[in-house]
């Protein structure tokens, strides 16, 4: 019941937002190359991400306990797949389905710091699936003109309906299969700041 009402609102608020996008070339640019996006964001952003990238058949890591039950459900509405797990519970099972998965031709979704934190810290998931599958990481973010902010640990975003919503991407990021382990913390760091450069820029937007 959760989570056919949550569809529902979502799609309701989804089908009044007004979006402004910037750099959705990189996105076009993977998947004309013959591989697919790891596309990456704040936990905070995840209601307006789900709605714009619906229908694309994304597969995106959910927890294992209630809350991933319920959300799971929303989302698999707007046309995504889930892998189950999380930072803190079945993350090398999951991380291995979204492997096969990449293997399969799908892209895949994460929130880098979810699901519980802290937020605006990117965990290793991302930058270890690429690693392991070749593909580039994509780096997003989203930031609605008028909006309420829950009192959650990720600042949660909800847009009010009728607003404009920006979408900024930025370039991918490649981490190659050899890369050890300083290699691969300084590929997560270079998130953090790509995603630092996008939020300003996703604010910047709203005003142009």
């Amino acid at each position: 019941m959760i989570a056919a009402l949550g569809y529902r609102l979502i799609a309701l608020l989804g089908s009044t937002l007004r979006w402004r996008t910037e750099g959705l070339e990189h996105l076009d640019a993977i998947t004309a190359s013959g591989r697919q996006p790891i596309m990456a964001f704040w936990h905070g952003r995840i209601l307006s991400a789900t709605y714009f990238f619906r229908r694309r058949g994304i597969v995106v890591m959910t927890s294992e306990n209630f809350d991933g039950e319920w959300i799971a459900g929303i989302i698999e509405r707007f046309g995504y797949e889930t892998a189950r797990g999380s930072t803190s519970r079945g993350a090398r099972k999951a991380l291995l389905q979204l492997t096969r998965d990449m293997a399969a031709g799908k892209p895949v979704g994460f929130t880098l710091d979810g699901p519980r934190g802290p937020a605006g810290v990117a965990q290793p998931g991302a930058v270890w699936l690429a690693k392991a599958t070749g593909n580039p990481v994509l780096p997003f973010h989203l930031e609605a003109s008028r909006h309420w902010t829950l009192n959650s640990w990720d600042r949660t975003q909800i847009p009010r309906p009728y607003a404009t919503v920006a979408l900024a991407v930025g370039t991918p990021i490649d981490v190659p299969s050899d890369a050890d382990e300083a290699m691969q913390d300084a590929r997560r760091r270079e998130l953090e700041t790509a995603l630092e450069v996008l939020q300003q820029r996703a604010s910047a937007m709203l005003s142009e």
